[in-house]
């Protein structure tokens, strides 16, 4: 009986088809090489500005001076020549050399956001098809576990003196009263706040709709004096119905620098603020 097609090879005819090979001048791992050999990875040069291009404004302001520190180090480097051991000595250089502030945690939430912004890169370039998942040095790195917040709740004789020096100083203090009331109330981030718009405005309800981190939706009940208040400053800068509502004097929306401002404002003249590091985040945390 004459052995089938599926039957596995001799050992003579193993010997034939390798003294074939051997004169094509073809190895068994060529044979492994299954279609179109792959392009050359970027270098991370090339790469950073195609996926800081591809994210969302978010994620770019949170990523981006992580991407940048990654540019330092490995400019002319390809994306496949990283191994995790390069991550990991990479994230012990960013803890070194953070910046030192009263609040500091001995770099945790640097290394933290070092590997998310890498784990953000390389998760691009896997879609992309400039490397395999098994390939993927950033997947293999672990993040430093995340220490509990040291946010805590503002007693109301703090906040109300954080609301005076708003409601007394800088050059709107109408402005900087609002935004701190907005976030008093609701607990919102800074992004649901730059947001909002006055078709966000249910007046009859007392609901505001905030959109937020991750595309988040939410209806937020509010006082009927802020309700009042938001409409009131919504008429008296001409926002348009489906633009930003927060905005300057000369009807001009409002920026993420304007809460840098505000808040440097304030401890200059609460230095407990300037000392613990108050931010808007903290309005919305009471007792």
């Amino acid at each position: 009986m004459t052995a089938g097609p599926d039957a596995p090879a001799g050992q003579a005819e193993l010997e034939a088809a390798r003294l074939l090979l051997a004169r094509l001048g073809v190895s068994p791992s060529d044979l492994l090489q299954l279609g179109p050999a792959r392009p050359p990875a970027p270098t991370f040069a090339e790469y950073v500005p195609v996926v800081s291009a591809a994210v969302t404004d978010g994620s770019r302001r949170a990523y981006g001076s992580y991407w940048k520190r990654v540019l330092e180090h490995w400019p002319d480097r390809r994306l496949d020549e990283v191994k995790p051991s390069d991550i990991e000595r990479l994230v012990e250089h960013v803890k070194a050399h953070v910046v030192v502030r009263s609040n500091a945690r001995g770099g945790r939430s640097a290394a933290e956001n070092l590997v998310t912004a890498l784990r953000c890169l390389y998760r691009r370039a896997v879609a992309d098809g400039h490397l395999t998942e098994a390939e993927n040095p950033a997947s293999k790195v672990a993040k430093p576990q995340r220490l509990p917040s040291t946010r805590r709740a503002l007693p109301d004789t703090r906040l109300t003196e954080i609301n005076r020096v708003a409601a007394s100083t800088g050059d709107d203090p109408v402005l900087d009263s609002l935004l701190l009331r907005l976030h008093t109330e609701t607990a919102c981030r800074r992004g649901g706040a730059l947001a909002l718009r006055p078709a966000d405005l249910d007046e009859e309800q007392c609901l505001i709709m905030l959109r937020e981190k991750g595309d988040t939706v939410r209806w937020q009940p509010v006082s009927p004096t802020l309700m009042r208040h938001l409409r009131q400053h919504a008429e008296d800068r001409h926002a348009p119905s489906s633009g930003q509502l927060l905005r300057y004097r000369d009807g001009q929306p409002i920026t993420r620098r304007r809460y840098d401002h505000l808040w440097e404002r304030i401890g200059r003249h609460l230095p407990w603020v300037a000392k613990q590091e108050i931010t808007t985040h903290w309005c919305g945390t009471q007792r």
